[in-house]
Parts: structure tokens; C-alpha cells; sequence
């Protein structure tokens, strides 16, 4: 019978931050990191699914889900990742596998280019190394833009509105009202200081594209097929790793973990499996 998961908390820059561990404490470990707006609980079907394999642990970035937030704070992807390398030592973790989805690939990639001495394997979904570019991204930049004027003007209750409303579902989520609730309560877990500075934080950051030939671990970038804004970034993410892997899943938007978490998961565990053997050997 599998442990069911437990809430813990460690501490970084004066913030005291959440993750939820799943036990199995003597299995290779593997941190799954959530997305802008997210939280821990997004990678459940995952985490029950690996947990006889792993020990896994999905943290809260800060200011999102059940990790602190407080005025003042800086919410940048640097932040994040130092928070990351906390987390890593403060449950004494070596050479884990990591999973980051949309922002949490991008700190994911940080991560392994600042600490490669933590990360044994890496897995990107529907992220992208770098600010995209033309005009399908310049709309949603714009869209973005006033999103984060929104939450600056009216909170993020009215960003939830927006965002709802904007924002293509997958079928058999859009069909699931428990679905919407669900996203509302996560969406409304974010701190607008958060939202704010993670939105802004994204749309400035460098470019890592020309870092990514240094990623030495195996790689695996996945992204839905109907995730159109991500498609290109993560073909050109694949081209610039070495020996990377590159999944498009059918059917899947933005979040293919949650959309077809059958076809992620198959993908997922057939990577993974791959790099047990290679550690073994």
C-alpha cells in the first residue's frame, strides 16, 4: 500500500517554503517543479504513479500554493533556483532527476547550468530557453502585459476572470467543473507580488540557448501538440542539448501532465527507466 504524501517545510532567505515528499525515501530521487501560477498538487497522477520508483518531492515555489510570500521579496527565476539548492540540502538530495513544467522548466534549466552537481537527469515540459520571438508571441506578451496590470490594479481574483476567459481548455478538462474550481483555488494560492514579479521576471529574462550545449545529464523535452507557443522553443531547446530527446504528445496543450497524463506518464517513466539503467551500469 503506498504512504500517502506528506507536507514539510524548510526555510530560504527568511521565507518558509512547503513541498510535499511522497516517502520511499531509499529510491533515486526526483523533484517535480510546477509552473507560474501552479502549485505541488499539479503533479499528483504523476507522483502516485512513480512513487514505488522514486523518492519524489514537489515543492511550492515561493509565493505560490502553501509557500510564504512577504513584501519586499524578490520572486525572480535566480530566486527560485537558490531555493531549489536549499531544498536539495536541507533533505540532504544528490544527483536527482528533475521535471519542470512552462516556468519551472525555466528554473529547471538554471538549475542545472548554475548546480549540475544536483541534477542526475532533466526532463523540460513546454518551456522554452529564452524569450520568444515574432507575432504570435508579441500578442501574448501584450496579453501578458495586462494581465499583470490587472493583478497590479484589481487582484488576482480579476486575473482569474481573465485568464479564464482567455485561456484555451483541453476538452476533458474544460468539460470538468471540479477542474475549474480546482484551478481557481490554486490560481488564487499564487500572492499577486508573485504573480507580478514572476510575469515580469519571464518576459526579461537572458537567454540560455547558447548555455544549453554544457547540459551533460540526459534530457528529455516534452510539450503538447497544441501548445503552439512552446512548439518551437522546445525543438530548439532539443537541438541545442546533446543527445536530448524530444516527445510532442498528441492532443495536448500546455499542461499535458493534467491534460493526458496517461501519455505523459508512459513518456516520462520509459525516460527515466532509460537513465536507472545507465546509473546501474
Amino acid at each position: 500500500m503506498m504512504a500517502e504524501p506528506a507536507d514539510r517545510f524548510y526555510e530560504s532567505q527568511g521565507l518558509r517554503l512547503h513541498y510535499v515528499d511522497w516517502g520511499n525515501e531509499a529510491a533515486p530521487p526526483l523533484i517535480l517543479i510546477h509552473g507560474g501560477l501552479d502549485h505541488c498538487r499539479n503533479w499528483d497522477a504523476i507522483a502516485r504513479e512513480l512513487q514505488p520508483h522514486f523518492h519524489i518531492m514537489a515543492p511550492d515555489l515561493r509565493g505560490h500554493g502553501d509557500s510564504e510570500w512577504a513584501k519586499g521579496s524578490s520572486y525572480s527565476l535566480v530566486d527560485h533556483v537558490y531555493d531549489l539548492t536549499r531544498l536539495t540540502r536541507f533533505a540532504e538530495l544528490q544527483d536527482a532527476a528533475i521535471v519542470g513544467h512552462s516556468m519551472g522548466g525555466m528554473v529547471s534549466q538554471l538549475l542545472v547550468l548554475e548546480h549540475p552537481e544536483v541534477v542526475r537527469a532533466l526532463v523540460l515540459v513546454d518551456t522554452a530557453a529564452e524569450v520568444p520571438k515574432g507575432l504570435l508571441y508579441d500578442e501574448r506578451r501584450k496579453q501578458r502585459a495586462w494581465l499583470v496590470e490587472t493583478a497590479r490594479e484589481k487582484g488576482m481574483e480579476a486575473v482569474f476572470v481573465e485568464q479564464e476567459r482567455i485561456t484555451p481548455l483541453h476538452p476533458a478538462l474544460a468539460a470538468n467543473p471540479q477542474y475549474i474550481d480546482i484551478w481557481r483555488e490554486q490560481f488564487l494560492m499564487t500572492s499577486r507580488e508573485a504573480y507580478i514579479a514572476g510575469a515580469n521576471g519571464m518576459a526579461s529574462r537572458r537567454s540560455v540557448v547558447g548555455d544549453l550545449a554544457k547540459v551533460s545529464v540526459p534530457t528529455l523535452v516534452i510539450c503538447g501538440e497544441k501548445d503552439e507557443p512552446f512548439l518551437e522553443p522546445s525543438r530548439q531547446m532539443h537541438a541545442a542539448i546533446p543527445g536530448s530527446e524530444l516527445i510532442i504528445i498528441p492532443g495536448a496543450g500546455h499542461g499535458p501532465q493534467m491534460e493526458t497524463p496517461g501519455e505523459f506518464n508512459r513518456a516520462l517513466t520509459e525516460f527515466l527507466a532509460k537513465v536507472r539503467e545507465t546509473t546501474a551500469v
